[in-house]
């Protein structure tokens, strides 16, 4: 049985911006020449989509690969690799669930759903102030909802958010594997840390004098005094909550919106039927999305009939993985009434599944909607580029032009 490092493997060059702009080609070759695995820079690619399915639920073979990351981003010692590799993400076994399960109950399905009127409301304003301009920077506009959104969950000032944007957007290169990055993310820790702690200060003294809120801050405060929290670990958490509520969920919607400019009459759809952006949306999620998942093995593993060692780190380009000819029928069209049992793999699967999935369905199913509403007849109007692919991956920069329409009255179901 040959191992991993014995196999002749394609290998993808996923660090280069040529790779980022045009990255299926490239992956449809590596399938060529094996079914399944690549080579890439720092360690090797999971390339098939069924293959990509049955190890990530391997939990108890794999872990996060945030000291590689750190690693190969010369971060030893900055704040910002400590944040990597002591946040959620990186925690396993009992830190992992104790932190999780003070989270869990706040995003579960029912809670994204009694969410939805605010997500409406955010969508709503947000369109107000930029549908009269007629022309913007579509993803400069969608850098705005998710965010909100999670600013008005945490209980931080929404005036905040564009002195914080910048912070959010660098961070978004965490995983880039590039250590040019590095002033930057360290910059964009130390300016979250210190809202984070401001954040918790100024709650602390509204709760000595009797007044509370009714947000997850106050979830998590009251943990810390429990015991169930250390100080650390909360504003880690507001780090990490800060960051997951701004970056994959903009430049999804991002992709989405380039999509429906390709597909006027779905986009005209989705104005008037919201259980269809819910089908565009999922649709969305498998034709191309924003994440590579690292992991690195913890104990050997076979596989095909091949050994992966303990210590091999594996990128998983869930962004991609639904495009694959090998499990998905016709992958280069886009079809939200398609059937089929082989689901996207956009959150991961396992233990570490991303908790916020279900917040983010939501919001980008609400804001589809209104969108499509307001910003009628869509056009491009200038080119994008695109953000590192390892990572979070996605178009940077959606120049458009569009008929603006008044505001319909929100729904309330």
């Amino acid at each position: 049985m040959p191992t991993i490092t014995e196999l002749e493997l394609p290998s993808l060059p996923m660090e280069d911006p040529a790779f980022s702009e045009a990255p299926l080609p490239q992956f449809a070759a590596a399938r060529e020449q094996h079914p399944w695995l690549a080579t890439c820079a720092f360690g090797f690619v999971i390339t098939q989509y069924d293959a990509m399915r049955d190890l990530l639920w391997l939990d108890h073979s794999l872990t996060g690969a945030y000291d590689n990351v750190v690693e190969a981003m010369q971060a030893r010692g900055t704040q910002w690799g400590r944040f990597q590799q002591e946040s959620l993400l990186a925690q396993k076994g009992e830190p992992h669930a104790r932190i999780r399960k003070v989270l869990a109950p706040a995003f579960t399905p029912q809670q994204a759903n009694r969410h939805r009127p605010l997500m409406r409301e955010t969508i709503a304003t947000l369109l107000d102030e930029w549908v009269p301009k007629g022309a913007f920077d579509f993803e400069e506009f969608a850098s705005f909802f998710p965010i909100s959104v999670m600013a008005r969950l945490i209980g931080a000032p929404a005036e905040a958010i564009p002195g914080l944007r910048s912070s959010m957007e660098a961070f978004g290169l965490s995983m880039s594997m590039d250590p040019a990055f590095l002033p930057q993310l360290e910059r964009a820790t130390e300016v979250l840390d210190a809202f984070g702690q401001d954040l918790v200060a100024e709650r602390r003294k509204a709760r000595a004098a009797g007044r509370r809120g009714d947000d997850m801050l106050e979830i998590l405060l009251d943990t810390v005094e429990s015991g169930g929290l250390s100080e650390r670990e909360l504003y880690d958490l507001l780090i990490f909550l800060f960051v997951a509520g701004y970056d994959t969920s903009k430049n999804a919607l991002t992709l989405l919106m380039d999509a429906m400019i390709r597909n006027p009459e779905m986009y005209e759809r989705c104005a008037e039927d919201l259980d269809y952006c819910r089908k565009v949306t999922e649709e969305n999620f498998r034709y191309l999305t924003t994440s590579t998942i690292p992991r690195v093995t913890t104990r050997d593993i076979t596989y095909r009939d091949v050994l992966i060692p303990a210590g091999t780190m594996l990128f998983f380009p869930v962004s991609v993985s639904g495009r694959d000819p090998t499990a998905i029928a016709d992958p280069d069209s886009f079809d939200p009434e398609r059937q089929g049992d082989k689901k996207h793999i956009t959150f991961g699967l396992g233990v570490h599944i991303c908790l916020g999935q279900f917040i983010a369905r939501a919001q980008i199913q609400e804001g589809l909607h209104q969108i499509a509403q307001r910003i009628r007849n869509p056009r491009r109007v200038g080119p994008s580029t695109w953000r590192p692919f390892y990572g979070v991956w996605g178009l940077r920069g959606l120049p458009i032009e569009f008929d603006p329409a008044p505001a319909r009255a929100l729904e309330t179901a």
